[in-house]
């Protein structure tokens, strides 16, 4: 015991030297003061008194204020000597009456800001976070605010580090982060292009580089802009040389744009950065040239955090968020890296969020009818925005607009799947040189884009009609336009007239195309919600058609398929 406590004074007086030493100016420097932290640590958590905790808590204190005061001339990594000391605050913050979040902030501004890029600060961070993710729910807002600093980690270490990432995605999300998250995580091979040109201009490093200094040094240029914009009405113009590139054809490091993808906190302001010019030029450069394999892990990373930050949105965000966020979702959809496999893997996840959406609350189709018209307007623009609108098309039929107490709504929608069904009706393509719907391997599909939306346009406009009695001759009218086409597409036009034909049986009709809630009823109308107790066989009773008498449950395989009794 006396041993003990002898080590405690002799770790404790090392500590406290630091804290004294004036002509250190950099502590973490010191090769042994990073095992005293652990020493000291280790010795209050097996049983040290209050008095040994507030006394190590004192020195430590004052270490980590030195050491974070004079992180910016530091010239070695000390965030781990930082997290050291964040674990004994953490862990006896109750006992000192220590709040920790201002420490906890102190170091991703001061210290992870610089450190993100350094492979064993970025290790210990997640594992301090994984270790503390149920003391973190008592600082809600802290990793909602620098969740820009924590994607650059990910982003730059890659998918060695993707694991226990994924683990502290959820406390990544928030009311104020939902929607900048959301931007930020399709934007994450941005990042990483942004990333690698910060590398380029620190002489090939970033631990230790400062990408804060880099937005102080534009500040002034980019507040000028801003002043321009509130007062004239004017966009924001590249600033440097009016193109927003360098010599290289890449980012200049005082564009607006470029400053906005490395901010290092959530300032919860809408992305400007797909309106530079340079965007598309720069995303470009960077998928047709050979990629560095730092970009390759974050094109294969992103459609797994996007796909945690969409369950765990449709598990835990209120309705009001998730219905801000389709339209973001619908603007974003032909906007992102070009890489074909990425596109694919994106866009499948967002078609999917978009349509559980819709599945749970379907009246979120008639409050955001304006952007679902502004997007089927633009459904023949490029081959994503017509996937897109397929989509949509299915949510409009699927949902009835919303239910059948939306009857303008409805009405409003069928005008526009009207007028995308007439403007397409008789062309063989959409838009200009519209390509195949694309696989993940780049390969075709084999099913012309016209075919395939106006397929879908057709079932929208008979399902509605279906859920809407009002529409019923109107969709007649447009039914029978594509059956008497003569340069329609066959199954397009096959459709059409199976569709007339359902509906001239109204409860046949109610049956098929009516909404799955099984909100209407009467004589012959199928309620499919009960479809799982009423069944009673795995033969469909259809197959026994020719059979005499009343249907019957008993019957053999024979009955159905009758075995030939000579064969030759």
């Amino acid at each position: 015991m006396a041993q003990s406590e002898g080590d405690f004074e002799f770790y404790l007086r090392s500590l406290s030297s630091q804290t004294r030493d004036s002509s250190s100016p950099d502590p973490s420097s010191d090769p042994y003061l990073l095992p005293s932290v652990t020493k000291i640590y280790e010795m209050c958590k097996e049983g040290g008194s209050d008095e040994m905790v507030t006394r190590a808590f004192n020195q430590m204190s004052k270490l980590y204020q030195r050491c974070i005061s004079v992180s910016n001339q530091s010239q070695t990594s000390n965030g781990v000597l930082l997290l050291t000391m964040l674990q004994f605050f953490l862990d006896f913050g109750d006992v000192v009456l220590h709040d920790t979040d201002s420490s906890l902030r102190s170091f991703f501004r001061s210290c992870l800001s610089r450190e993100f890029a350094h492979p064993v600060v970025a290790g210990r961070l997640l594992e301090f976070l994984n270790f503390n993710k149920k003391i973190l729910k008592s600082f809600p807002a802290l990793l909602p605010q620098f969740f820009p600093l924590l994607l650059k980690l990910i982003a730059w270490n890659g998918e060695s580090l993707e694991k226990p990432f994924l683990s502290i995605v959820p406390l990544m999300i928030s009311a104020g982060s939902f929607l900048p998250l959301f931007s930020s995580l399709i934007d994450l091979p941005l990042l990483v292009v942004a990333l690698e040109k910060v590398e380029k201009k620190n002489s090939g490093t970033l631990i230790g580089s400062s990408i804060a200094s880099i937005q102080k040094s534009a500040a002034p240029e980019m507040l000028l802009a801003l002043m321009d914009e509130a007062y004239t009405g004017s966009a924001i113009e590249n600033l440097g040389d009016g193109t927003g590139l360098d010599d290289n054809g890449s980012f200049d490091l005082a564009d607006p744009s470029f400053l906005e993808i490395l901010k290092d906190e959530n300032d919860g302001i809408a992305e400007r950065h797909w309106t530079s010019p340079t965007m598309a030029t720069t995303l470009r450069a960077a998928v047709n040239n050979p990629q560095s394999d730092r970009l390759k892990q974050t094109l294969r990373m992103s459609p797994h955090l996007l796909g945690l930050y969409f369950s765990v949105a449709l598990r835990e965000i209120n309705d009001s968020l998730l219905c801000a966020l389709i339209p973001l979702l619908m603007s974003r959809y032909d906007t992102m890296c070009p890489d074909k496999t990425f596109c694919f893997e994106v866009r499948k996840r967002l078609s999917d969020f978009m349509l559980a959406v819709f599945q749970r609350c379907p009246h979120f189709i008639a409050l955001l009818k304006k952007p679902i018209m502004d997007r089927l307007a633009e459904a023949y623009d490029s081959p994503a925005k017509t996937e897109l609108g397929l989509h949509l098309c299915w949510a409009i039929g699927e949902h009835g607009a919303g239910g059948t107490s939306y009857k303008d709504v409805a009405r409003v929608l069928f005008e526009s799947l009207e007028l995308l069904l007439y403007e397409n009706l008789a062309t063989s393509r959409l838009g200009l040189n519209q390509e195949s719907a694309i696989d993940p391997k780049g390969n075709s599909s084999g099913k012309s884009s016209q075919a395939r939306l106006l397929c879908f346009v057709v079932t929208a406009i008979a399902k509605l009609a279906t859920c809407h009695n009002e529409l019923l001759p109107r969709a007649r009218v447009s039914l029978a336009k594509v059956a008497r086409s003569k340069v329609v597409d066959r199954r397009v036009w096959q459709r059409a007239c199976d569709y007339l034909g359902l509906m001239d049986e109204p409860a046949l009709c109610m049956s098929v195309l009516g909404p799955p809630t099984g909100e209407a009823c009467g004589p012959g109308i199928v309620d499919w919600s009960k479809g799982d107790s009423k069944m009673v066989a795995h033969i469909p009773f259809y197959l026994l058609a020719e059979q005499e008498g009343i249907p019957y449950h008993d019957f053999s395989f024979g009955n159905v398929f009758p075995v030939d009794e000579n064969p030759s």
